[in-house]
């Protein structure tokens, strides 16, 4: 792709005020410590922590594209303390405490996404405003009451969860039909390609080594190979490889059922005005979501525009991944309608950009970390979206796991979690697609019914559920 190419990727490419001329590719065999594959977040936060803990390792990053071309450049900039597999389930794994530590652990990680861009003068456009979820039915307003019940059952008060009236989820986010909320301070909205953009300087100034346009095809003990060249055979050999691909990680050689990879879709309005926004809120910048089933979520970014996104867009036989996102236009077009259906003002407004891309989803809906000394293999990932706080927990205990550091990260419950395979095709293109299909249903249930469905609770095992 060109540099006008990836710049014209999504609004957060478009605005992040930086070249997208791609960095040298690697063009023959190298040695280095360690080798990072995938220059997003997960990448750049281990090369990050690694060459800061450590200056005189030799560490190499691997890029089929460009440093943020993937989740990293146009996600919907939610950094958040969202972990996706629930505490019940880090505890069926480990212990109540362990699943505590997990949460106070992505808690603090939020303030330290924020620390790091400040001190590398990395202008992320951050506002840490908090994430408000509305509840516009009335079986959404009883999950939001049980949810904060739940919260308080593991001891975690207010200050982390809180349950707002009508009149406090509107202060906070006008949405029509708004019966209360839930609201966390534990989220900044950013401008996600400016921080992954910023981050890649980082490293940089810090000795690493990024090489762009350059497709690694497979991860082998102390060795990574890359798409053969013109120029050079392209085997990197290192002490330490990192596999940081995250969505992308179906195309690699024997890791095809490993996640799989689902498309979010997003859409962004022009600026608003000041009397549009009256009518909306999210004064502080809060981050947004409802209680509905198939997910949607939002933010207002610094320059008054509405980003907001949502799944629902159909997962492709084989894990197959394109990027023809911004030509998906009946996705699109039903987020457009939720969009003017929660908040009319928008009604007439210009949506400039539409775009999309991959996450990736483990099995069992639960993100991991891991490396083994004798092979010299680790890994991140298995966000489902919730990544850009994620990656950077995983970045630190990469660091410590890797130099053999026993720290409080390095004994968190989702270091060493194994999740299941996916299953062959057929299966998992059947079992995923029918998943989003009857998450759409059980929203419209529940909008006619007003009870909370019966087939989103019978689904809810096969998509990260209870």
């Amino acid at each position: 792709m060109s540099r006008s190419a990836y710049a014209n990727i999504s609004l957060w490419h478009e605005t992040a005020g930086d070249s997208w001329e791609p960095r040298p590719a690697l063009t023959g065999d190298i040695e280095v410590d360690v080798a990072i594959v995938g220059a997003g977040y997960t990448g750049l936060w281990t090369a990050y922590y690694l060459a800061e803990a450590r200056p005189e390792l030799r560490i190499a990053v691997l890029e089929a594209e460009v440093a943020g071309f993937g989740a990293s450049g146009r996600n919907g900039g939610w950094c958040s303390a969202l972990f996706p597999a629930s505490l019940d389930k880090v505890a069926a794994g480990s212990s109540r405490e362990a699943a505590l530590a997990q949460d106070r652990a992505m808690r603090a990680t939020v303030d330290e996404v924020i620390r790091v861009a400040a001190a590398e003068g990395i202008e992320a456009d951050i506002a840490k405003g908090g994430t408000v979820t509305v509840a516009r039915t009335a079986a959404q307003l009883d999950r939001a009451r049980q949810e904060v019940e739940h919260a308080r059952s593991w001891g975690l008060g207010d200050g982390e969860l809180t349950l707002l009236d009508r009149a406090g989820a509107e202060q906070r986010l006008a949405a029509i039909g708004t019966l209360g909320a839930t609201y966390t301070p534990d989220c900044a909205s950013i401008h996600p390609a400016k921080l992954v953009r910023g981050l890649a300087r980082a490293v940089e100034a810090r000795g690493v080594t990024i090489y762009e346009q350059t497709r690694v095809t497979a991860i082998e003990p102390h060795r990574v190979l890359t798409e053969p060249r013109l120029d050079g055979t392209g085997v990197v050999t290192a002490d330490v490889v990192v596999r940081a691909t995250e969505g992308y990680t179906p195309t690699l050689s024997g890791l095809e059922r490993e996640l799989i990879p689902v498309r979010s879709l997003i859409i962004a309005t022009e600026p608003l005005t000041d009397l549009v926004w009256s009518s909306i809120g999210l004064e502080e910048r809060e981050t947004f979501s409802d209680g509905r089933h198939l997910l949607i979520y939002g933010q207002r970014t610094a320059d008054d525009r509405l980003v907001f996104g949502g799944r629902g867009a159909p997962y492709s036989f084989g894990s197959k991944i394109t990027h023809e996102d911004a030509s998906d236009l009946r996705t699109h077009r039903r987020l457009l309608a939720a969009l003017i259906e929660m908040f009319p003002a928008v009604r007439g407004h210009k949506v400039t950009h539409r775009w999309g891309g991959v996450l990736g989803i483990p099995r069992d809906w639960h993100a991991s970390v891991g490396y083994d000394p004798a092979s010299g293999l680790a890994h991140a990932g298995g966000y489902v979206g919730d990544g850009v706080a994620t990656t950077n927990l995983a970045g630190r205990t990469l660091r410590d796991l890797v130099l053999g550091t026993d720290s409080d990260l390095t004994a968190l419950p989702w270091v060493g979690h194994v999740s299941p395979r996916w299953e062959p095709e057929p299966l998992r293109w059947l079992g995923v697609n029918a998943g989003l299909s009857a998450m759409t249903a059980a929203d419209a249930e529940e909008s006619a019914t007003g009870r909370s469905s019966f087939l989103a609770r019978a689904v809810a095992p096969l998509v990260g559920g209870h």
